[in-house]
């Protein structure tokens, strides 16, 4: 047998960069029984143990494939707490954190929010655990999303009102209540960017969290404006996720609806984030 941290390198060697090797490797050993961060940094190889080898193989095999990372460990982090993860819902990412962080740090002490295409359920958990004064709403068109997020709202202990809804179906979700504020990370990237994007992305996250028609990228957004004049309480405020390339074309939008906008960047110093309030004169 070869040592451990050689055995996982020439596994993955093609996949992650030598950089990105070591965290991986802790991440799939991690729960591991008999194997210690040490022996992934020696040339020792750990006492033989069936069960614990061959959840190993089976790990390696799937990144091997190119299944990302959070799928092949059935979980993430996010915000502090630990999400289930699969193939039923887009992988939390860390840039959605900024966006529960800046409604966290701008929400008084209660009153009601509703997360549109909650999809994992990560951004209604992370502000339920955040706002525990808050009657959280969550929204998905997808029955399979929505029970992915609420085992991981009873993961989380967060209590949340959960519904199948489509938003792009006005008759589907007018009677609906009023709410302080809404959150979207809605699908935003257009059909002709996915020649730009990663195997691992287009091969296994789903298509209908990510993608919009080409000739109509702010569809979701558009949907969700609408929806919001006769279901945002007059001092609420909408809070989104967005594609930079059509920060300008949004504000345009929104503006349309009546709306001030604000945007964010991101760490990584992108237009991210939008939020959105009815404009002063608004009657």
């Amino acid at each position: 047998m070869v040592p451990l941290r050689r055995h996982i390198k020439e596994s993955l060697e093609g996949i992650y960069s030598s950089r990105e090797l070591l965290s991986v490797a802790r991440e799939i050993c991690s729960d591991l029984p008999g194997i210690t961060e040490s022996d992934l940094f020696s040339d020792t190889v750990p006492a033989p143990d069936i069960e614990r080898d061959a959840l190993l193989e089976e790990r390696l095999r799937r990144l091997s494939a190119g299944e990302p990372l959070q799928y092949v460990m059935g979980s993430v982090q996010f915000c502090g707490i630990r999400l289930k993860c699969d193939r039923r819902a887009l992988i939390p990412r860390p840039e959605t954190t900024e966006l529960v962080e800046w409604v966290a740090a701008e929400s008084s002490a209660e009153g009601t929010l509703l997360d549109i295409g909650t999809g994992s359920g990560c951004i209604a958990v992370a502000l339920a655990c955040k706002l525990p004064g808050w009657r959280i709403s969550a929204w998905d068109i997808s029955p399979e999303a929505l029970s992915l997020a609420a085992g991981n709202a009873s993961l989380n202990n967060a209590d949340i009102d959960f519904r199948v809804h489509d938003i792009l179906d006005a008759g589907d979700v007018s009677a609906a209540g009023m709410f302080n504020a809404i959150v979207s990370n809605p699908p935003y990237i257009a059909q002709a960017e996915s020649a730009g994007m990663e195997s691992n992305v287009l091969d296994y996250e789903p298509h209908n969290a990510l993608f919009v028609p080409d000739a109509d990228p702010l569809l979701f957004y558009r949907a969700i404006a609408s929806f919001a004049l006769s279901h945002l309480a007059s001092d609420g405020t909408l809070y989104f996720e967005i594609n930079p390339l059509y920060a300008d074309r949004l504000e345009q939008l929104l503006s349309g609806y009546g709306f001030s906008v604000l945007f964010r960047s991101d760490i990584s110093g992108r237009k991210r984030m939008a939020k959105a309030v009815f404009a002063n004169d608004r009657k």
